[in-house]
C-alpha cells in the first residue's frame, strides 16, 4: 500500500519488453521525482494495473505475443483507466502505425531511440491535459451532472466518476466493452436525433432505473448522455408545484421534457392522443408559452435545478 508521501508523487508506468529502454526510462523518471513501475508484455501490464492506477502509460508498440496497440485497447476498455494517457514508444514511423497507435486510444507517440527531456516534456503536457480533464468531470459529478460519451456503437469513451459508478452496479451493461445491447441498438437509429430524447433505461439491481437522456453529438464519433436515477414521481411533483398545474398536466409537461410525443405520451400515460392535446393547451396558458419546445426547456430547466 502506498503511503502519502507516495501517493503525492505522480505514477508513471513504463512497458517495453527491452532492458536498455527500461533502465534508461527509469533512470530518467525517477531522478524528475516520479514513480515509476515497469512491465515487460501485456499480460503482465494488465494485471499491475488491476492493483495500482498509473497517471499516465509509456508503452512499447511492438511486443511479443500481445502487441502495444492490443494492450492500450484493452487498457482504455477499463472504467478505472479510460481517462490515462497512453504514450506510444515505436521505432516505427511509417503512418499506419502511428495512425494505429492513435485509434487504439493512444494521446501520442515518440520514435526509439527515447531521448530523456523530450518524453519528460511530453509527459508533463499530458499530464496536466489529463488531470484538466479529470477534474472538470468530478465537478460535473459534484453538481450532480452525471455525464458519459459514448461511440455509435455503444463503446464509452469517457464519463464522469459517480456514473461510471451507477453504470457499474447496472444490470446488463458491461463496462469492459459497451452499454447494454438495447442501448446499443437504440444509438444505431436514433443518435443523429434530437437533444432530450430518452434512451432505454437501464435497470439496477434494486429495481430503480437509470434514466439516459441523449443531449448531443461532442464530437466525430462521440454521443454524450446525461445519466439520472429515475423519479419520476418526484418530479411529477416538483412540477406540479412549481408551475400551478395540475396532477395530469405535471405528467404530460414531464414527458414533453424527456422528448416524448403526443402519441407516446397517451401510450404512456393511457390517454388518447387528443386528451394529451387538450393538456398541452392548458400547460401552455400556464407557462406561458406557445409551443412544446419552449414548454419542454421550462420543465427541464426545474427538473435540472433541484
Amino acid at each position: 500500500m502506498t503511503s502519502e508521501t507516495e501517493t503525492e508523487r505522480d505514477i508513471i508506468l513504463v512497458v517495453d519488453d527491452s532492458p536498455e529502454t527500461l533502465s534508461l526510462l527509469t533512470d530518467a523518471l525517477e531522478h524528475s521525482g516520479a514513480m515509476v513501475l515497469v512491465a515487460t508484455d501485456g499480460a503482465s501490464t494488465l494485471e499491475l494495473v488491476g492493483r495500482i492506477t498509473p497517471d499516465i502509460v509509456l508503452l512499447d508498440a511492438v511486443m511479443p505475443e500481445m502487441d502495444g496497440f492490443e494492450v492500450c485497447r484493452r487498457l482504455k476498455a477499463m472504467p478505472a483507466l479510460s481517462h490515462v494517457p497512453v504514450i506510444f514508444m515505436t521505432g516505427l514511423t511509417e503512418t499506419e502505425h502511428i495512425v494505429k497507435g492513435l485509434d487504439a486510444g493512444g494521446v501520442d507517440y515518440v520514435t526509439k531511440p527515447i531521448a530523456p527531456d523530450e518524453i519528460l516534456a511530453r509527459i508533463r503536457v499530458h499530464l496536466a491535459n489529463a488531470r484538466t480533464a479529470q477534474a472538470a468531470r468530478s465537478a460535473l459529478d459534484t453538481a450532480g451532472r452525471f455525464l458519459l460519451a459514448v461511440s455509435r456503437t455503444g463503446d464509452i469513451r469517457w464519463s464522469t466518476p459517480q456514473a461510471i459508478r451507477l453504470l457499474q452496479t447496472a444490470e446488463g451493461v458491461d463496462m469492459q466493452h459497451a452499454l447494454s445491447q438495447a442501448v446499443r441498438d437504440w444509438l444505431s437509429t436514433h443518435a443523429d436525433g434530437a437533444a432530450g430524447a430518452q434512451a432505454p433505461d437501464i435497470t439496477m439491481p434494486d429495481g430503480t432505473d437509470l434514466a439516459l437522456t441523449f443531449l448531443g453529438r461532442g464530437g466525430e464519433d462521440e454521443y454524450l448522455f446525461r445519466l439520472t436515477r429515475d423519479n419520476t414521481a418526484d418530479a411529477i411533483d416538483l412540477l406540479r408545484s412549481h408551475y400551478n398545474v395540475t396532477g395530469r398536466e405535471a405528467e404530460v409537461l414531464l414527458w414533453i421534457g424527456r422528448g416524448k410525443s403526443n402519441r407516446d405520451i397517451a401510450d404512456i400515460l393511457g390517454l388518447s392522443p387528443r386528451t394529451v392535446n387538450k393538456h398541452l393547451e392548458q400547460i401552455y396558458s400556464k407557462l406561458g408559452v406557445e409551443n412544446r419546445a419552449s414548454a419542454a426547456v421550462l420543465a427541464i430547466r426545474v427538473i435540472d435545478a433541484r
